[in-house]
């Protein structure tokens, strides 16, 4: 199995709904988001994919929701989907999923929201 990885950062609010239904106060982070593709065989040269394609991938996601309110956007909007840093790698994930060539599988996503707080999403 052979793994490229790409990282960016990205700065969001969110307010995530509590246990009790309430909404915590609107609060910003400094979002690191790192994405991880895998393939059992190399391409015919020699890549899991080219880098630049899941650079672009990752990048017209994290231009979605730099310095927005995460709360705002879909699938975020209107607290459909609490965006805790779980739900905004799993978000991540699927629509990078989406985009991958044939091959290829997206073998995780792991979103940091604060130093030494991280949530990983990884595909069934």
């Amino acid at each position: 199995m052979y793994e490229v990885t790409v990282h960016r950062v990205f700065s969001a609010a969110h307010a995530i709904r509590l246990h009790d239904g309430s909404i915590e106060p609107v609060h910003g982070h400094n979002w690191s988001v790192e994405v991880t593709v895998a393939s059992h065989q190399l391409d015919a040269i020699d890549l899991v994919m080219d880098f630049h394609e899941l650079e672009k991938s990752v990048d017209g996601l994290v231009a979605e929701v730099h310095n927005r309110n995460l709360n705002e956007i879909k699938p975020f909007a209107d607290h459909r989907v609490n965006p805790s840093a779980e739900r905004v790698a799993w978000w991540i994930g699927t629509e990078v999923a989406r985009q991958l060539p044939d091959g290829t599988q997206l073998r995780q996503v792991t979103v940091g929201e604060a130093p030494g707080c991280k949530a990983t999403f990884r595909p069934d």
